[in-house]
C-alpha cells in the first residue's frame, strides 16, 4: 500500500457549464457565495424556504445548488418561496442537481462556500483558497466545521434550540465573509496561505509517492 495523500477534485470543462461560468464572470471579484450541501445531503421544503428567504436578506451574489431525493414529488418552482426567483434573478443563480464545484470554487468571482461541511468539500474549498460559510449536518460535519473555523478560514451559521437555522443567520454568515471587508479578507487571506501550503505538500507528496512506485516496480523486476 502506498498513501497519496488527500485526493482534490481538478476544474471541469468550462464548455460543459458555459451558462454558468458566464454569468459567474459578470459578476465583481469576490462577490459571489456558493452553495451546495453535496450529492447525498437534502434540505427540507421548510429548509429551503428559510435559506431562500436568507438570501434574499444577504448583499451577496450566489450560485445555490439544489437537489431533492430520487423520486422526490416536488421541483424547484414549488420548493422556493413565491416571487423569489424573479426577486433575485439579478444576483442569483439556482441549478438543479450538479454544478461544476471545483471550477466555481476556483474563480475568481467567488468569495465564499456555504457548505454541509463534509471532508471533499472542505479539501477543495482550501485548495482553492476559499473561505467557508459552515452548515454542518450529520456524521463527521460539525468536527470539520469546528477546524475550519478554529483555522480562521470559516464561519458557522448559529442554529436555534431545536437545531434549525434562521433566515437571518443565514444572511448574517455570507456578509460576514463575502461582503464584510474586514471580515472577508481577513478570513481569504488565511485560506490563501492554507492553499498555498496544500498545493507545496502535494507536490512534494507526488513525488515521494513516483519514488516509491518506482522502487516498487525495480524490486519487483528484480525478482523476476
Amino acid at each position: 500500500m502506498v498513501h497519496v495523500g488527500p485526493l482534490v477534485g481538478q476544474n471541469d470543462n468550462e464548455e460543459d457549464y458555459s451558462e454558468i461560468m458566464q454569468w459567474l464572470s459578470k459578476k465583481n471579484q469576490f462577490s459571489t457565495v456558493f452553495i451546495s450541501f453535496g450529492s447525498e445531503n437534502y434540505l427540507s421544503k421548510m429548509q429551503i424556504e428559510e435559506m431562500a428567504q436568507g438570501l434574499e436578506l444577504c448583499d451577496a451574489n450566489f450560485i445555490w445548488v439544489v437537489r431533492f431525493p430520487v423520486g422526490a414529488a416536488i421541483g424547484i418552482k414549488e420548493a422556493l418561496p413565491e416571487g423569489f426567483l424573479e426577486r433575485v434573478k439579478d444576483r442569483g443563480m439556482i441549478v438543479q442537481g450538479w454544478a461544476p464545484q471545483a471550477t466555481i470554487l476556483a474563480h475568481p468571482s467567488t468569495g465564499g462556500f456555504l457548505s454541509h461541511c463534509g471532508w471533499s468539500s472542505i479539501l477543495e474549498s482550501i485548495y482553492y483558497g476559499v473561505p467557508v460559510i459552515a452548515m454542518p449536518l450529520k456524521y463527521d460535519q460539525p468536527i470539520n466545521a469546528r477546524l475550519l473555523i478554529e483555522a480562521g478560514v470559516g464561519v458557522e451559521v448559529l442554529n436555534d434550540e431545536n437545531g434549525q437555522f434562521k433566515k437571518e443567520d443565514v444572511a448574517k454568515a455570507i456578509n460576514n465573509v463575502v461582503v464584510e471587508k474586514k471580515t472577508g479578507e481577513g478570513m481569504r487571506s488565511r485560506a490563501k496561505e492554507l492553499s498555498k501550503k496544500m498545493k507545496d505538500e502535494e507536490e512534494l507528496a507526488i513525488n515521494e509517492t513516483s519514488e516509491q512506485l518506482f522502487q516498487l516496480c525495480v524490486k519487483y523486476k528484480q525478482k523476476q
